[in-house]
Formats: C-alpha cells, structure tokens, sequence
C-alpha cells in the first residue's frame, strides 16, 4: 500500500525537529564542560611569562648563583668569632673560614638566690649578636655579691676583698653587659657547661684568639 504525500512531510518534518533538539542538548551540555575547564588565571599567566625561557637546567643554575651571591653579602666580613653553647665550642672565622676552633666552658644554666630571697641569678651565656668591646691583658675581676652568696660568705666590707686578679687568666675579651671571654684556672672543666655566663678558655687558644681578634670583632653566640 503506497505511502500518502501528505505522511512523509510529516514524518520529514518530525526527523527535522528531532535532529534539532539532538544538536541543541548536545551544544548545551558541550557549553557546560567548557565552562568547567581550568583555563588559567592572569596571575597564572603572569607567573608563567617570568619563567626563564630557553634550557631549564641553565636557568635553575643561574638561580642558584644568584642565591649563593646573596647569603654571602649577608655573611660576616674580617675576623669574627662563632660560640657554640651546646657544643661548648669557641671557632675563630675569617671570612667564612675557620682558623681556629677551641674546646671551651659556657654557663651551666643554673640559679642561685640570695639568702633573704631579694635577687636572683641565672648563670647562663647570653645567646645572639655581640662585639667585641674590650680586651685586657692580666683582667682583674671585681667579685660580685653572687660569688660570696654561693660560696656561703658574707658580703665583704672592705672593697678590696671584692678584688680577684688570678681567676680570668691572662687575657680577656669583653663583648657587654659583664660578660668576657677569658682564661681559667679550670681547665680540666672545659668541654663542660660550669661558667656563670663567660666563656672560659685554655691559655694558648685564648693567647691566639686575643692576638688575632680587633675591636669591634663580631662575637655569635648561639
């Protein structure tokens, strides 16, 4: 039985409209995944045009070049001096290089108070940046109240008993607030932290630092 003129313009016409909404989902649901996909930012962009262009490898060197150039602008310069406190070790540095290392005493980190509960002490090494501010040959200490406290004296009258000449050693460095780098009559102690806050050290290591460090010699404590 032959097909009516008028049924195929019908279906034509459905196929038509059929093929049309097929596109416009497809389209739709093509617009929504773009939409989706990480396109990158103007920052992105920003950083990937400061990426160096060219071999990589020469680009991570020439970096690292840069970098090594700036941690040695910002290193000590001349004579310098690094204290470890935990080691218990004195390095004389010249430009980065070590000339000298000695085994040395650092505060024990101990307290003391005085009888009547007023004052107290911590007996530990100051830690951070310091310089050199004196140095003297044959120190004398003038003993403080904390030495008589701690050894369950009296506190003297007369300030002449106060006056100790032998207990720094020869030499000594002063780099602030009291604190020396000095000789001792306890060698045997030393590698230990058992000072009340200098640094103690043996007669021909300290002759040498003392010789070799000037004024104003950086002092690192850490």
């Amino acid at each position: 039985m032959a097909i009516k003129p008028i049924k195929i313009i019908i279906w034509a016409a459905a196929g038509i409209v059929l093929a049309l909404a097929i596109v416009i989902i497809t389209g739709a649901a093509i617009a929504r995944a773009w939409s989706r996909l990480p396109f990158p930012t103007e920052e992105a962009v920003k950083i990937e045009k400061t990426v160096p262009a060219g071999d990589p490898v020469k680009a991570l060197e020439d970096k690292n070049h840069q970098l090594n150039a700036k941690m040695k602008a910002l290193s000590p310069r001349g004579i310098y001096i690094m204290i470890d406190t935990a080691e218990n070790r004195l390095r004389l540095m010249k430009d980065g290089k070590m000339l000298r290392e000695a085994v040395v005493s650092c505060g024990s980190g101990s307290i003391l108070q005085d009888p009547k509960g007023e004052k107290k002490w911590i007996f530990d090494t100051p830690r951070g940046e310091f310089s050199v501010s004196s140095k003297l040959i044959n120190p004398t200490w003038i003993k403080p109240d904390w030495a008589f406290y701690e050894e369950g004296e009296p506190l003297p009258k007369d300030f002449n008993d106060r006056v100790d000449n032998d207990t720094l050693g020869d030499y000594a460095l002063g780099f602030g607030n009291g604190y020396f780098i000095h000789g001792t009559l306890y060698t045997r102690l030393l590698g230990r932290n058992v000072t009340h806050g200098c640094v103690r050290v043996g007669d021909a290591d300290l002759k040498e630092i003392y010789k070799d460090v000037p004024f104003g010699a950086k002092v690192y404590i850490y």
